[in-house]
């Protein structure tokens, strides 16, 4: 078994991009990517996740501004914000921190974001884009698994990926992208769900199985193929009095069994996350060099 270790492939990315920056960029006098963030609420996995951000943007060169709102700011309050980062010429690309308290149409303001700032790939013009393989903002977390895959020269062509979860955030975008035609693509896909019966059957079949449930070590050895390769999105906070923190992260996979039975396979922590904050910044990157139009 070998670990699919995200952190440190994000590290190598990290390093090509804060490379291009100070190269192409400030050596050149051009502005640094500038990278926001709107935040609403006190969720502590959001709060992580844009401090990740924040550390990543100081790493690589990029300008990064947070936005912070309390859970109580209206609907037509965000839409103001969303407003006004679409028309600052300053901001490259920001992002609308999820979820969002439920009073507001997250779908709302996701369709108000000006998609050439869309780094999250989250609107429709980039969803759409993406599903006819043409230039678009991919959704962070796919565009990492994919990345991931590639750096570590696993072969995709002609295998079947099974992908446990459907949300539009990760399953649905992802099994788009190792479908489609292309050198890191061509698998067979199948896209289970809550609703699919023998998700262990069809789990053991597959020769990459990727899993995005949102269920703390819910998937075991016994769904897994001799030599799978293993890729594990999920992250939960478990109590731990052992723990210094009072918590331990868990991921979706029984690593501990997983691990014995699989070729690969992604640790959490330090997998898939670093991956998603690494693809965050390489479309922040494309947003400045106006790539992606």
């Amino acid at each position: 078994m070998r670990l699919l270790d995200g952190k440190m492939i994000a590290a190598r990315i990290k390093h090509e991009i804060a490379t291009e920056v100070k190269t192409n960029m400030l050596d050149k006098s051009v502005p640094a990517p500038h990278l926001a963030a709107v935040l609403v609420g006190d969720d502590p996995a959001s709060h992580s996740y844009v401090a990740g951000k924040e550390r990543a943007c100081r790493e690589v060169g990029f300008i990064s501004s947070v936005y912070r709102y309390p859970s109580s700011i209206s609907e037509s309050k965000i839409l103001e914000i969303v407003d006004f980062l679409n028309l600052d010429p300053e901001i490259d690309g920001y992002i609308v921190q999820l979820p969002l308290p439920k009073h507001i149409n997250e779908q709302k303001v996701i369709e108000h974001i000006d998609p050439q700032k869309d780094v999250d790939g989250f609107h429709p013009v980039n969803v759409g884009k993406m599903v006819l393989n043409l230039p678009a903002f991919l959704p962070a977390t796919p565009f990492g698994i994919v990345t991931l895959l590639e750096r570590y020269e696993i072969a995709t062509e002609g295998k079947h990926c099974v992908i446990l979860g459907r949300s539009n955030i990760v399953g649905t975008p992802l099994s788009i992208l190792l479908s489609r035609k292309s050198k890191h693509g061509n698998c067979t896909v199948t896209l289970c769900h809550s609703y699919t019966k023998n998700i262990t059957e069809i789990a053991r079949e597959a020769d990459i199985l990727i899993v995005a449930m949102g269920k703390p070590e819910s998937v075991t050895a016994d769904m897994i193929k001799p030599d799978a390769v293993v890729v594990d999105v999920g992250i939960h906070r478990i109590p731990s009095p052992e723990s210094g923190s009072g918590f331990i992260l868990k991921g979706d996979v029984k690593f501990n069994e997983v691990s014995k039975k699989c070729s690969y396979i992604t640790p959490v922590p330090g997998g898939v996350g670093p991956m998603t904050i690494a693809s965050l910044l390489l479309n922040t990157l494309q947003a400045a060099k106006k790539v992606v139009k």
